[in-house]
């Protein structure tokens, strides 16, 4: 039984697979890596995730939410981000969506706050309605 078990692996192409893959992860959740049981965890764990980057795809954050959160994780305040974004008035433009930022202060904020470029150079959402 346990043989067949590991070779009936199979894509999970349904939400029952889906249902099922995480109710099985559930069970083998802390087998020991290297094993049988652990093996099948890694498969499954792979499976899955392949699996909701198809069907529940995550929109990279917002740019600048990106960077209000990292600040606000490193305890940043206002004045920490004048050398990575400009003057008191720019930071306040930037961070109010009235200014882009540019290829200048992306670079800084990639390299001092390691926020992905790619997520930097995305368009902002926006003024959001309060």
């Amino acid at each position: 039984m346990q043989e067949a078990q590991k070779t009936d692996v199979k894509p999970i192409r349904t939400a029952k697979d889906y249902e099922a893959a995480l109710k099985e992860v559930e069970r083998r959740w802390g087998a020991k890596t290297g094993t049988p049981a652990g093996d099948r965890l890694d498969v499954l764990a792979t499976l899955i995730d392949a699996y909701e980057a198809e069907h529940f795809p995550m929109d990279p954050p917002d740019p600048i939410e990106a960077i209000k959160f990292r600040m606000e994780q490193q305890g940043l305040t206002r004045k920490d981000r004048e050398p990575l974004i400009g003057t008191r008035t720019r930071v306040a433009e930037v961070l109010n969506r009235r200014r882009n930022l540019s290829i200048a202060i992306i670079r800084r904020l990639h390299v001092a706050l390691g926020i992905s470029a790619e997520v930097l150079i995305r368009p902002s959402r926006g003024k959001r309605a309060a």
